[in-house]
């Protein structure tokens, strides 16, 4: 049906993309320790962007089995939106070798029997009932596999496939919570799981045992977790469409925005990775981009157009499903580990905050709630919550003066501890 459109399309006097998916997702819900919903979908469509005399227009059909006429209908509406438009193109990208990415795809979640699928949310169901102690536990589990691909009027021609794994765990003892989740490209076993449970018991006993402590200022160690939502401000002042239209705390390159010791990147091509991609949703190759590195900007997270705009090149961050037009997200977004152990550290932890959404990228201001953290002192363990964590993330990543060598993955965020200044309140 592609090839059918596509014949359909070259009748046109105009510049176009289309973007295809074929998939499917199991997920499996589990409420204290029983499994209560199960369920399968499964989704196809179409995503066409049309150039004409530099202006864009946006469409998509759902299902990749249709008559001729359907498809005719679908590009004659794209067509009339796009003279109608008043969103600008740059036109589409040119071909390019796309990245080669192992381990994306395994074929047991693509051949798993539904009823396997559900066998394994019981036994994991069953397992949460074993462990939990005076705890109550619930959680998911979910699987994915897709086949999509690129088509454009320049040439493109690109297919990738990917499966996926999820697991989420959610524990309440008394007073206390903890939770845990993370994110595969293959099936995981029984005994990985397993960690996610432990992992959220003990943060739920340390919640259970927290109290808000007095006000600090000065030196705290970050978790992975508390660093990435702060990190996810700091961002927003990288993504090109933030730079072009003067949202972001940035125009240019160059300028010292953290400790020396802080390098950040964006890969796309992290084997496995639960981010990663040979291409992106226009289809140019996925990369490796240092974002930060010893503390220096380096580079902007660029799509297409913005690159564009910006008289830059893509760094192939553009992210979208075939209903959606593309837009500038993240792959991979990895702290690189550094050279201190940090393991033995005396002071204030923090591991979980929350409220990130309400920070002002612009200012870098931020007051987030924490959820768990916990004070060290000789090797004895007071866990504290409630507090606040204030500060403005600018001048919190010029501060960081340590991060650590062992890193810690969740999801498709990968870093170390990491030693900065903040004020807990």
């Amino acid at each position: 049906m592609i090839d059918e459109l596509v014949a359909v399309l070259e009748r046109e006097n105009v510049e176009w993309e289309l973007y295809w998916e074929i998939g499917r997702g199991s997920s499996f819900r589990i409420e204290r320790e029983s499994l209560e919903r199960s369920q399968r979908k499964f989704y196809s469509g179409i995503g066409l962007r049309i150039g004409y005399k530099g202006r864009e227009g946006f469409s998509y059909i759902t299902g990749i089995n249709h008559d001729r006429k359907t498809l005719e209908d679908f590009v004659n509406k794209t067509v009339k939106l796009a003279r109608v438009s008043e969103v600008p193109s740059r036109g589409f990208p040119e071909p390019g070798r796309p990245a080669d990415v192992k381990d994306l795809y395994d074929r047991r979640i693509e051949e798993m029997p539904f009823e396997d699928a559900h066998s394994l949310a019981v036994g994991f169901a069953k397992t949460m009932g074993e462990l939990k102690g005076e705890a109550i536990l619930s959680g998911s589990l979910s699987f994915g596999v897709s086949r999509y691909g690129v088509v454009n009027s320049n040439g493109v021609e690109l297919e990738g496939r990917s499966t996926g794994m999820g697991v989420s765990v959610y524990a309440v003892l008394g007073r206390g919570t903890g939770s845990y989740y993370q994110t595969y490209r293959s099936l995981q076993p029984l005994d990985e799981l397993e960690k996610g449970i432990h992992e959220a018991l003990n943060d739920a006993e340390l919640s259970a045992r927290a109290r808000p402590i007095g006000s600090h200022s000065g030196e705290v160690l970050l978790e992975p977790e508390a660093f990435q939502a702060i990190l996810s401000i700091f961002l927003e002042n990288l993504f090109g469409d933030s730079v072009y239209f003067r949202r972001s705390r940035f125009s240019s390159l160059g300028r010292e925005v953290g400790g020396e010791c802080l390098t950040i990147l964006d890969d796309a091509t992290l084997p496995g990775g639960s981010g990663s991609y040979p291409f992106d949703g226009e289809g140019v190759p996925g990369q490796r981009t240092v974002l930060v590195e010893n503390g220096v900007l380096r580079s902007f997270l660029l799509d297409f157009t913005y690159a564009s705009f910006l008289g830059m090149e893509s760094t192939g961050n553009a992210v979208r499903d075939f209903r959606t037009k593309p837009h500038i997200g993240t792959s991979n977004l990895v702290v690189e580990p550094g050279k201190e152990s940090l393991g033995g550290f005396d002071g204030v932890v923090v591991k979980e905050v929350f409220g990130e959404h309400t920070a002002n990228p612009v200012s870098g201001d931020f007051s987030l709630t924490i959820g768990l953290g916990y004070v060290v002192k000789n090797g004895e363990v007071k866990p504290f919550r409630d507090n606040m964590l204030s500060g403005n993330v600018f001048g919190l990543l010029k501060s960081v003066e340590a991060v650590g060598r062992e890193q810690r993955r969740r999801g498709s965020f990968v870093s170390p501890r990491v030693l900065a200044e903040a004020r807990v309140v």
